[in-house]
């Protein structure tokens, strides 16, 4: 018996914990240098380490991890979630949770990409952390890498992918901010996005990097600063919480205002962690401004869809679980939404599969099953065919 409890289920956000040296082995000469510790005394180093060495601890004492194994999602989080670093209990972990198929972005490693001084350091870091998500994954087929590249040069972004793309990875993805600075509906990155659509592979904006955070003027309030979720001081808070979709929703409006979905109709794509009560409402004010302004603007002139039918052809979306998944639906379309545990994030909860099945009640099979399974598989393309037929 499995944490799904025999439904077919994809999870289409997990996560590794990165340890301190996670890109050390992968960096060579002066980036190995610069990027030797993940993690730096002011962002909790030492507090995250001790974590680590607990969890590394705890593999070799076989009552704690047997305790450990029982009931992952239910368990400890973070750095001491069973599978959070370690990719043989990863595997474990899976096991007993069940999902076929689990796309796995990286958590701090991004870190290293978004302090990058130039072009060079943060194509190094990239390429880095890349390498190492494959690394884990490479532990089971179930395990989707999620690649991250950045945007900022369109050429090296494109290299970083395709070089990805051959080493395994599943997925690609980037900031949710300015690619660089020019639109990702910029003609300079067509030839990243035929890539993307002619190798079958989908695109990804993540809750991190581009995400916008409350305004420093804002936090200019009188008052301490409040701990983080995981309470620290290196994660987002109550107030950031509530703009977590604006660039998400910013990217997603250049790629259909400046053509990409219509100039490439088979790409695709997720919006991960950013939540999703937001969307029904998105798709509405796409519509009333291409009513609105079409009149005198060429660019919706020249569109073949309405602009929220580009973004239900191409883009799926993630709910946090304690949204009604249900009202979204019923909202919009059952297409749109997919299944996710963010695990070991404690943002999942202990039970995401259990939050989301009670806001989807009354619906049929086939709803529930699309939200669980198949929307991830149009998402996913090749990748669900392939984890389908490696367990036949």
């Amino acid at each position: 018996m499995t944490y799904t409890n025999g439904r077919i289920v994809n999870d289409a956000d997990a996560h590794t914990m990165e340890t301190q040296n996670w890109l050390a082995p992968y960096l060579e000469g002066e980036y190995k240098e610069i990027y030797s510790e993940v993690y730096s005394k002011r962002e909790g180093g030492e507090r995250i380490t001790k974590m680590i060495d607990l969890a590394k601890a705890r593999k070799n004492d076989p009552e704690a991890r047997a305790k450990a194994a029982e009931n992952p999602i239910e368990g400890a989080k973070g750095w001491l979630g069973y599978g959070g670093f370690d990719k043989e209990e990863r595997v474990e972990a899976l096991d007993w949770l069940g999902f076929q198929s689990q796309l796995v972005f990286p958590t701090f490693g991004l870190g290293a990409i978004t302090k990058a001084a130039n072009d060079d350091q943060r194509y190094a870091a990239a390429r880095a952390l890349n390498m190492a998500q494959q690394d884990f994954c490479n532990a089971d087929p179930r395990m989707i890498c999620v690649a991250f590249t950045p945007l900022d040069d369109p050429e090296r972004g494109l290299a970083e992918a395709k070089r990805a793309v051959a080493a395994g990875a599943g997925a690609v993805m980037f900031s949710s901010g300015p690619a660089g600075d020019k639109s990702p509906g910029h003609p300079d990155f067509d030839p990243f996005w035929q890539f993307l659509q002619d190798n079958r592979i989908p695109f990804m904006l993540h809750i991190g990097p581009g995400t916008k955070r409350q305004p420093s003027k804002f936090m200019n309030n009188g008052r301490e600063r409040a701990a983080d979720l995981h309470g620290g001081g290196e994660n987002l808070r109550f107030a950031d919480f509530l703009c977590l979709w604006y660039a998400p929703q910013e990217f997603l409006t250049a790629m259909v205002y400046d053509g990409v979905f219509q100039r490439f109709p088979d790409l695709r794509g997720g919006v991960i962690e950013s939540g999703a009560g937001w969307v029904p409402e998105f798709l509405r004010m796409l519509d009333h401004g291409w009513y609105s302004f079409n009149k005198t603007d060429q660019y919706l002139q020249a569109m073949d869809m309405m602009p929220s039918e580009y973004i239900k052809r191409a883009v799926r979306f993630t709910p946090f679980p304690n949204e009604d998944v249900g009202r979204m639906i019923r909202d919009s379309a059952p297409e749109l939404y997919l299944f996710s545990s963010d695990y070991p994030h404690p943002e999942g909860t202990r039970d995401p599969l259990g939050k989301f099945e009670a806001s989807l009640d009354g619906f049929d099979e086939h709803v529930k099953d699309m939200f669980y399974r198949t929307n991830y598989d149009h998402m996913m393309f090749r990748q669900s065919e392939a984890v389908a037929e490696a367990a036949e």
